[in-house]
């Protein structure tokens, strides 16, 4: 298993950084161009435990699909996201909203591994751990720009 957090303030209220975080098609705005991300989903999408929701994204140039469960909502607290299919052998992404002076701390913690045993992990090593470190740099990046003052 691997591990990636993240934490960020925004110079926002929560509820109103939380309402951004729970309009699902917000997502592409946060996810950089090299992966092709899109929503396969029609909206509107009712944010709530149980709700699936379908993407599109393209790895190392191939295409693939990625489904996930919203496992919970604890509006304007958190939400968990888990893959029910896609390029993980596991996926569980916490996020996570904490009120704070000013403004919330937004956190995310990733916990995934991946599937193909020590070709798996070669590719971690190689590939995916970057790939992450760069989606989730630029998903920062997005965010001080959509709310900036953080």
């Amino acid at each position: 298993m691997h591990r990636l957090e993240r934490q960020q303030f925004v110079a926002r209220p929560r509820d109103e950084v939380f309402a951004f975080f729970a309009e699902a098609q917000n997502l592409e705005m946060l996810t950089p161009a090299f992966l092709n991300f899109r929503i396969l989903t029609p909206p509107p999408l009712d944010m709530r435990s149980g709700t699936l929701i379908d993407y599109r994204i393209s790895l190392g140039g191939i295409p693939m699909r990625w489904r996930t469960r919203i496992e919970t909502f604890d509006a304007p607290l958190r939400f968990v996201d888990v893959q029910l299919s896609g390029p993980y052998r596991y996926w569980h992404h916490l996020h996570e909203f904490q009120a704070a002076p000013g403004g919330t701390l937004v956190m995310d913690r990733v916990t995934y591994s991946l599937p193909f045993g020590f070709l798996g992990a070669l590719a971690h090593w190689l590939l995916v751990r970057h790939a992450l470190k760069r989606i989730f740099d630029y998903r920062q990046h997005r965010l001080a720009e959509i709310f900036p003052g953080g």
